[in-house]
């Protein structure tokens, strides 16, 4: 009687996200990468999976118990609003951000409030040694009996320490620094990446712990190591910051538990790292007297509004091609608005050097602040300051027209918050669901909004 042998076919894998293939291709089909797709023996052919024992029985959902997902408060305001209100226990989040932009300091406070209220937190670093993360944490006032600090690379040595401990919360500083003696490879590579977050992910989901997990980025600033870490952590967070500016914001890029529409702001001071509840008070200049060129907008970063104030500068140029500089600003967006004018409005602009930049590294990408750019860019090249206490909001088409942006309410709300006095706002909103207390100005096209808000325009 002949016996059946089990064929084993040879398939394909992608390093970054587990991505299978029959045969090699340079790029994968599902993160897009090139180079990642490396030989691994599939599944042997044969029978399918049969049905095991059923060690858990499902329970029906009403009768699933919430408290034991129940929210921690980090203590920190900022942190627990792109949270969605704290840690949940078991949850793993993975923060990443720049090397220097506060990743450390923001976790060493954190754990400092956690010690405070009774709990235990285990902070193991990779990277840096054990002198250097106390004088961090007293630079900061985090020194804690309840922090303990342990300075290890090895994975079997940290899960000791967490059946040692007990924690109420772990920080794993970084994943990258890493190893597990099991698999062969130098740490930060793909294959230990994978290995140390799985073991770590695995015991936190055991024992019901909140763990944070410090990563890497690459150049162009996305999350480094291998996709399939996003894929099983429950959070995702970037931490973005100008090394010349203290401003500091957080952002969820992927949260099982909220939504990923919240931003924390945070500003760095010689204690340590603050957070910033009203950002109003860096992004305004806040000028005892109007000044040319500039003009006050309310942008949204997901679903907060925050001020930003742009600022231009016209100044006849010595060149045969004009200069054209942004900071915090589209420069596509900025040669847009250049041309619209000169079309539309009549203001030249074409033999001038054209300066742009917002106040306090604010970032405006988003098309809601064209008007504001515009009448900024008008006034700077009249000389005359727009009136005192306005603001602007709308988004500007090649016609000239004001077109209507979203969450114009919220935006109109928050400039009123702010003590601005008068909006200039798209024609085509319904006025009377905005904000009460504050003058709207609704504009049709950008010559409109020029004429009205600079005086003599």
């Amino acid at each position: 009687m002949a016996t059946s042998t089990r064929k084993s076919t040879p398939g394909y894998r992608c390093t970054e996200c587990g991505w299978t293939a029959v045969k090699w291709v340079g790029r994968c089909g599902e993160c897009q990468a090139w180079g990642t797709v490396v030989e691994a023996g599939a599944a042997p052919a044969g029978p399918a999976t049969k049905a095991t024992a059923v060690t858990t029985p499902a329970t029906p959902l009403p009768r699933v118990d919430a408290a034991a997902a129940r929210r921690t408060p980090t203590g920190v305001g900022e942190l627990d609003r792109v949270l969605g209100g704290g840690f949940v226990p078991g949850a793993v989040v993975l923060l990443a951000g720049e090397p220097g932009v506060g990743k450390s300091t923001l976790l060493l406070d954190v754990a400092a409030r956690a010690a405070r209220d009774g709990g235990t937190v285990l902070y193991v670093s990779g990277e840096e040694s054990a002198g250097q993360i106390r004088l961090r944490a007293e630079r900061i006032g985090a020194l804690e009996d309840q922090v303990l600090l342990a300075a290890e690379t090895d994975l079997g040595a940290v899960l000791a320490h967490l059946d040692q401990a007990a924690p109420s919360l772990v920080m794993i500083d970084s994943i990258q620094t890493i190893a597990s003696a099991q698999i062969d490879g130098t740490p930060g590579g793909v294959g230990q990446v994978r290995e140390v977050s799985s073991a770590l992910i695995q015991a936190a989901k055991t024992r019901g712990l909140p763990m944070v997990l410090v990563g890497h980025v690459t150049k162009d600033g996305s999350v480094a190591g291998p996709r399939i870490v996003e894929h099983l952590v429950d959070v995702v967070c970037q931490f973005e910051g100008d090394q010349h500016s203290p401003l500091r914001l957080l952002r969820a890029l992927k949260n099982r538990f909220g939504s990923v529409d919240e931003v924390g702001c945070f500003q760095l001071v010689d204690s340590g790292i603050e957070s910033v509840a009203d950002p109003s008070g860096l992004f305004l200049s806040h000028e005892s007297e109007p000044v040319p060129g500039t003009c006050p907008t309310i942008t949204l970063d997901g679903k907060r509004p925050l001020p930003a104030e742009i600022q231009a500068l016209v100044a006849p140029s010595a060149l045969s091609n004009p200069r054209r500089a942004t900071s915090g600003v589209d420069s596509s967006r900025v040669a847009m608005l250049l041309a619209v004018l000169h079309r539309r409005v009549g203001v030249a602009l074409a033999a001038d050097d054209v300066y742009v930049s917002t106040v306090g590294g604010a970032r405006v990408i988003e098309p809601a602040a064209d008007v504001a750019l515009a009448l900024a860019l008008a006034s700077a090249r009249a000389d005359r300051p727009v009136r005192a206490g306005w603001a602007a909001v709308g988004e500007v088409a090649l016609s000239g027209a004001v077109r209507p942006v979203a969450a114009t309410a919220q935006r109109v709300a928050e400039a009123a918050r702010l003590g601005f006095t008068d909006v200039v706002v798209p024609a085509r909103v319904d006025a009377g669901r905005l904000a009460a207390g504050i003058r709207l100005h609704p504009v049709g096209s950008v010559a409109e909004a020029v004429a009205l808000a600079i005086p003599g325009e």
